[in-house]
């Protein structure tokens, strides 16, 4: 009796044993559990930590509460100024209701997959290629828009969607470069004339004060030679504006009128004095040259004298000139 007592015992123990390890059951932090009696929910949601189901009639389903990070794979569409691209973006989602979640949706995951996809593709169609490359923002916002709309019903929240990557062609990267390089171009010619017109009126202010002072041209003309003269050419070519002259010929003192001073005697002792003076009046004829050569002769045959130039005729609306010529010299002596 007592044996079939002690057996009764054990059994029981082993049964409850197995019976605890059938029906115990762990749920994570990150998790919660829904219980299917007989194929249908329970309402109660099995928090984390140890719980225990019926073994056979009940059922548990554990519901990742996580944020899952779901890539869309890349769609390639039509943009609204006609160009093709291929985009692809990533969505971060997580489950709000576990139950609609595994109620609602047979495959919650694959369900927000087709949903980005489609709002993705959409998204391109309404969107221009400076857009999608640079006002992502805002396309982001309205592709979470989309995607959350639906699945607000599914027990799932988009917490976030991010546009990746876009792709262009190659015809259109070459035309972005020649536009970017375009671009560039002009902007450095612009800077450049903004420079040029800065330096004008600089170079315009700096002529003003130099004509004040021009001994600031002759500074300025110095300092250019010796910044010139630094680089050791063997030619240095220095400039010398026409200013610089005015400069010195305003600086120069006036020149003093020299008094006139009378010529020597051409023949005739020096230790003589001046003869009387001879006065040619207009109508006078002068005496005939005498050439030297017939005076002497060793100095061979004389030549015939010079012909007296005659004298100019007064033009008749012209008043009579009186012209004086005063010679001045001893008496001339013979060569023996």
């Amino acid at each position: 009796m007592v044996e079939e007592l002690l057996t009764a015992v054990v059994a029981a123990g082993v049964g409850a044993a197995v019976y605890l390890g059938a029906a115990a059951r762990v749920v994570k932090q990150y998790e919660r559990g829904l219980v299917f009696r007989f194929g249908r929910l329970r309402e109660q949601v099995r928090p984390p930590g140890f719980t225990v189901i019926v073994p056979v009639i009940d059922r548990l389903r554990k519901v990742n509460m996580q944020i899952v990070t779901l890539p869309v794979p890349a769609q390639e569409g039509i943009t609204r100024d006609n160009v093709t691209v291929r985009v692809d973006a990533v969505v971060y989602f997580k489950v709000v209701d576990p139950a609609s979640a595994v109620v609602a949706l047979e495959d919650y995951r694959f369900a927000v997959s087709q949903m980005a996809q489609t709002s993705l593709r959409s998204i391109i169609g309404k969107s221009d290629l400076d857009d999608l490359l640079s006002n992502r923002e805002m396309l982001n916002q309205g592709l979470e828009l989309m995607i959350d709309s639906p699945a607000v019903g599914w027990g799932v929240q988009i917490d976030r969607v991010e546009i990746k990557d876009v792709s262009l062609p190659e015809t259109m990267k070459r035309s972005m470069a020649r536009q970017a390089e375009a671009d560039r171009e002009r902007r450095a010619r612009v800077i450049n004339a903004d420079a040029e017109l800065q330096a004008s009126h600089k170079l315009a202010e700096a002529a003003e004060v130099m004509s004040e002072q021009p001994a600031a041209l002759q500074l300025r003309l110095l300092h250019t030679v010796v910044a010139v003269a630094a680089e050791k050419n063997s030619t240095l070519v220095l400039p010398f504006p026409v200013e610089l002259l005015r400069f010195l010929e305003r600086a120069a003192p006036p020149a003093a009128a020299a008094p006139a001073r009378a010529e020597p005697a051409s023949a005739g002792p020096a230790s003589e004095g001046p003869g009387p003076a001879e006065v040619d009046t207009p109508g006078a004829e002068d005496p005939p040259a005498v050439d030297p050569a017939a005076e002497s002769p060793a100095l061979g045959p004389a030549r015939p004298a010079r012909p007296a130039r005659p004298a100019r005729p007064a033009r008749p609306d012209e008043p009579p000139r009186q012209e004086a010529s005063v010679r001045r010299g001893g008496p001339r002596e013979d060569a023996a």
